[in-house]
Formats: C-alpha cells, sequence, structure tokens
C-alpha cells in the first residue's frame, strides 16, 4: 500500500502549483485547476511526517459526494473526477475566511470554553455546558485562511472591518453556511451520524458566490453516532466519533499540540493502519457504498494518464 505525499507533475497548460497540507493544485490557463488529494495528514497546522494509505482517495470520493449532492443549493467549483485521487474544476478568486459552524461544543470550541471563555468568534456560548452538547442553534465561528501557519479565530465584524468580504457576500456566506449544514445533518441523520461541526469555503466567480474545495469529509469535520449518543453524554462519556479528533488525542496524549519548542511524535505503523481503517470506515458510513481501493503500485502515471485524458475530453486542453 503505497501513500502519495507528494506530488510533482507538469500538466499540459500548466500555470502554476499550490502545495497545500493535504491537497497539491495545479492551476491550468486562466479558468481551471486540478486538485490532487495526497495522502498527508494535518493537525495542529502541522503535517505528520508519515502518509495516511487511501486517505486522499477517501476525502477525494466523499467531498465528490457531497459536492454533488449540494449542487442545488449553490454552485460548486467542481467539473470532473477522473481519478480516485484528483478532482478537476473551475478557477475562482477565494474569500479568504472558513466559514466554520459548530452543532455541538467539542474540539476548539470546547477547549475555549473549558479554559472559560463564552465568547468565540463574537458569538455567545450559553453557560452550563458541557463537552459535546448540543447547541440551542448551531454557531458560525469564522477564521482566516492562513497561506501559512495557523488559522485564526475572526468575527462577523473584524471580517467586515478589515475587507474579506462586503456585508452583502458575508450575509450570502452565512446563508449558504446554515443551509449546507442543515443538508449535510439530514445526510448523516439517514446513514445514523450526527454531524457535529464542519467547515466551508468560498470563492467568487463571475460575481456570483461559488463553494469551493472538500466539504463534509473527515479533514473538515466531525461526525458522531447517533446511536448511543444521548446515553454517553449523560454519563458524561466520550463521544464515539468518526473524525480526525482522535489524531489530535494521540498527538495532545505524545505531548504535541503544534507549540513553539514541541517536537512532533513519531507515528508507529499500527497507528498509521488505525488511522486508514477509521478513514475508509467514515467513507462506507457516510456514503452507504463499500470502498473499492484504487491501485496505488504506479500512482503518479495513473494520476497523470487519467487528468490529462479528462482536460482533454472537457476540451481544456488541446
Amino acid at each position: 500500500m503505497k501513500s502519495l505525499t507528494k506530488t510533482d507533475f507538469n500538466f499540459p497548460e500548466q500555470e502554476k502549483v499550490y502545495k497545500g497540507k493535504v491537497r497539491d493544485v495545479y492551476f491550468i490557463g486562466d479558468d481551471y485547476l486540478v486538485m490532487i488529494a495526497s495522502d498527508r495528514i494535518s493537525a495542529f497546522d502541522h503535517i505528520l511526517p508519515a502518509g495516511i494509505p487511501f486517505k486522499g482517495q477517501v476525502l477525494n470520493q466523499v467531498a465528490t459526494h457531497f459536492l454533488k449532492a449540494t449542487e442545488d443549493i449553490l454552485p460548486n467549483w467542481l467539473i470532473d473526477v477522473p481519478d480516485p485521487n484528483v478532482a478537476v474544476g473551475y478557477r475562482c478568486d477565494p474569500i479568504r475566511i472558513e466559514m466554520v459552524i459548530r452543532g455541538y461544543l467539542t474540539g476548539h470550541a470546547w477547549r475555549e470554553y473549558n479554559a472559560g471563555k463564552r465568547m468565540l468568534c463574537g458569538v455567545e456560548m450559553p453557560d452550563g455546558m458541557s463537552e459535546n452538547d448540543k447547541f440551542p442553534t448551531p454557531i458560525i465561528t469564522p477564521s482566516t485562511k492562513a497561506v501559512e501557519g495557523h488559522d485564526e479565530d475572526i468575527s462577523r465584524e473584524e471580517i467586515l472591518k478589515q475587507g474579506f468580504a462586503t456585508e452583502e457576500i458575508y450575509v450570502q456566506l452565512e446563508k449558504y453556511t446554515h443551509l449546507l449544514y442543515q443538508r449535510g445533518t439530514e445526510m448523516a441523520a439517514e446513514r445514523g451520524l450526527i454531524l457535529v461541526d464542519t467547515k466551508y469555503e468560498f470563492g467568487m466567480k463571475g460575481g456570483a458566490v461559488m463553494l469551493m474545495d472538500e466539504i463534509h469529509t473527515p479533514d473538515s469535520s466531525r461526525y458522531f453516532y447517533t446511536e448511543g449518543y444521548e446515553e454517553r453524554q449523560a454519563n458524561k462519556e466520550q463521544q464515539r466519533q468518526l473524525s480526525k479528533e482522535f489524531v489530535r488525542q494521540w498527538l495532545i496524549e505524545n505531548d504535541f499540540q503544534g507549540l513553539e519548542g514541541q517536537k512532533m511524535p513519531i507515528i508507529p505503523e499500527d497507528f498509521i493502519a488505525l488511522i486508514t481503517e477509521r478513514y475508509i470506515e467514515l467513507f462506507e458510513k457516510i456514503t452507504g457504498n463499500g470502498f473499492v481501493q484504487a491501485d496505488t503500485s504506479n500512482i503518479e502515471e495513473r494520476i497523470m494518464k487519467n487528468t490529462v485524458e479528462s482536460l482533454k475530453a472537457k476540451k481544456i486542453i488541446k
């Protein structure tokens, strides 16, 4: 099982490349891009030193599943999925904030809450809540989209003040965020899951808002199992979940939270295998489809061949 931890492609009419924490984006001409989901995994804004076999395939195929299921809410960037790890889509001008929406008090929000804070991104959180409790209504807690380093919490007021978006556009972003989260929540419930929190990224194309990047994947979202949720909350037990949070917890237990002076621990093989199992479990649980492992023996050749064929078929390149 070979993992794809770096890419170095040169596609026809390629202009530039952006290497993200997990995805590598190849810009084709002025209007298109090729997004390759690698098997890298990040936590606390640091890339872990080991690749996770099939993680990129899972992310790409889960994102595709949800992008197709939400295209009636607003347009998205996706044009074609020519390879298990590849998506081809439109280029748009990114709005440099992430719209994080939280239905439950967990993860970063819980860590802030547990430290005594009751305001997060200008949104007040009620007193008397416990970890993983459901908010009375979902809250939007945006963050800046850092090119490098840590994303930072930001309020609606600061977004408008700093010019990340106009008020008209930001109102649209909030509306779309609630609608997408509602759809994701309904789809998760059909599969016996709770969509705990998630994030969305948006851009502008032709003067209109467009949904970008991945949605409702285990990298961008947390899921709890519906069965046993209430009982675990009543007993103050940790929730059974499908997300990257167990990776963060393992790192915390091994004295790493991305803070200055901390050293990334070595990731043991059995834990890498467990991460792969969790990602595949989420794919099958959330989509209702069996996961078919792609042949990774010549993954770079496979990606190049499939992508070029797609670009030609879609008349993106000659």
